[in-house]
C-alpha cells in the first residue's frame, strides 16, 4: 500500500481576506484526494493565533466557528509541535494577503526546509506589491495602466502635489483608481472622479498600507486567465468579467451573494484576443518568477489593447473564485488541480535540494 503524503493545510490568518481564506481552505480540504493525502488543517485566528488540529478541523466544518484556546506561537519550536511538523510531507498555505501571501510564511517553510505549494519567495514579494509587478510587465512588454505610486511620507505632507487632485488628474485623467499596493480582493480600492472622492480613497488606502498606487481608469471589461505549474507551466483559456452598468468587480461583488458581476467561462472574444491575454499572461508568470500557481488579470479595451491589472500568486479557491473554475473549463476537475498543486510544490523542493548552497 502506497503511503498517503501528509499535507499541512494553512488557513486562515492576520488578514483583511480571512474570510476569502477559510472558504478556500474549507473547499480545498473538501476537494482534495483522500486516497492520496491525509490533511493536517492548521488554522490561523484573525488574531494572529494558531489553533491545534482539533480546533482547525471545527472551523473547516464552520467558518464562523471560534477558537476557544488558542495558542500564540513564539518560536519555530512551538511551531514544530503545533503543527505536527515530524508528520507533515509538504505544506499548502491558503493564507492571502498579509504575511501569507507576501513572502513571509513561505521564509518560514524555506526555514524549515519543507516542500510547500504556491510560489517561492521571491515571486511571493514581488506580484504582492502592485508597483513591482507592473515595473516587470513592462520590461517585458506587457501594457500597464498608467501610475502614480503615494507613500506614507507623501501622505503625511499635507502639501504634496500627489495628494492634490487636479495636479495629479492632469497626469492620470479625472477618471481614477486609488488602491493599496499590497492588498488582494479590491479591499481598501477605491474609485473616483473628484477631489472630495480622492481625499476619502487616500484615507481609506492609507489603513491598508504605507504606500499606495493611483492609477488611470482603463475602460473596457475585465478579463483573467490561470497559470499552474514550474518551469513550463500551463496557461488556461479565458474567463470574462462582466460587470453591471457603472459598477467594477469590488469586494462586494466578488463575494457577496448579492453581487452584480457575472463570470463568463470562456470569454465570448476573438481567438487573437485569447491568445494576445494568454501569452501576456506567461510573459508575467515567468518575468515575475513564479512557479506552482498565479491568476493574471488584465483590462480589454474597446479597441482590443490587453492591460495588465494584477498578478494574484495565491488565488482564492471559493466557490466562485475563477483560477479553479478556469482549470475545470479547460480539462483540470478541482480534485486534480490540488493534486497537480502539491505536486509542483514537491519538484520545486526536489530540484532546490539538488542545488549546491556552499563552496566544495
Amino acid at each position: 500500500m502506497v503511503k498517503k503524503t501528509q499535507v499541512g493545510l494553512i488557513f486562515g490568518g492576520n488578514s483583511s481576506e480571512y474570510e476569502v481564506s477559510i472558504v478556500s481552505g474549507h473547499n480545498i480540504y473538501n476537494a482534495i484526494d483522500k486516497d492520496k493525502f491525509d490533511v493536517h488543517p492548521i488554522w490561523i485566528t484573525n488574531d494572529g493565533y494558531f489553533a491545534d488540529e482539533k480546533e482547525s478541523f471545527k472551523v473547516l466544518k464552520d467558518p464562523k466557528y471560534q477558537v476557544k484556546n488558542p495558542h500564540k506561537v513564539t518560536n519555530i519550536s512551538n511551531l514544530i509541535e503545533l503543527a505536527n511538523l515530524p508528520e507533515i510531507d509538504i505544506f499548502f498555505p491558503i493564507v492571502h494577503g498579509n504575511l501569507g501571501e507576501d513572502g513571509s510564511l513561505q521564509g518560514l517553510f524555506r526555514i524549515l526546509d519543507k516542500p510547500f505549494v504556491g510560489d517561492d519567495i521571491l515571486a511571493a514579494a514581488v506580484t504582492m506589491d502592485k508597483e513591482f509587478t507592473k515595473i516587470l510587465a513592462q520590461r517585458v512588454g506587457v501594457p500597464v495602466a498608467d501610475w502614480i505610486a503615494v507613500k506614507r511620507r507623501d501622505y503625511d505632507d499635507k502639501n504634496s502635489d500627489k495628494l492634490n487632485y487636479d495636479k495629479v488628474a492632469e497626469k492620470l485623467g479625472k477618471d481614477m483608481f486609488v488602491k493599496p499596493s499590497n492588498q488582494g480582493s479590491s479591499v481598501g480600492v477605491s474609485h473616483v472622479t473628484n477631489a472630495d472622492e480622492y481625499k476619502k480613497a487616500l484615507d481609506e488606502a492609507f489603513k491598508y498600507d504605507d504606500k499606495v498606487l493611483v492609477e488611470e481608469t482603463v475602460p473596457g471589461t475585465e478579463v483573467e486567465t490561470a497559470v499552474l505549474g514550474n518551469d513550463n507551466p500551463i496557461v488556461s483559456g479565458v474567463g470574462q468579467i462582466i460587470n453591471a452598468a457603472g459598477s467594477w468587480y469590488s469586494y462586494e461583488n466578488k463575494y457577496d451573494d448579492n453581487s452584480t458581476s457575472k463570470l463568463q467561462i470562456p470569454a465570448e472574444l476573438p481567438n487573437r484576443i485569447v491568445e494576445k491575454v494568454r501569452s501576456n499572461a506567461l510573459k508575467v508568470y515567468q518575468a515575475t518568477e513564479c512557479s506552482g500557481m498565479a491568476r493574471i488579470d488584465s483590462m480589454l479595451t474597446p479597441d482590443g489593447k490587453v492591460v495588465l491589472t494584477e498578478v494574484n500568486a495565491l488565488p482564492g479557491f471559493t466557490n466562485i473564485s475563477m483560477y479553479p473554475k478556469l482549470f475545470e473549463a479547460a480539462g483540470i476537475p478541482y480534485t486534480e488541480l490540488i493534486t497537480r498543486l502539491i505536486e509542483a510544490g514537491q519538484a520545486r523542493y526536489d530540484h532546490k535540494k539538488t542545488l549546491l548552497h556552499k563552496h566544495d
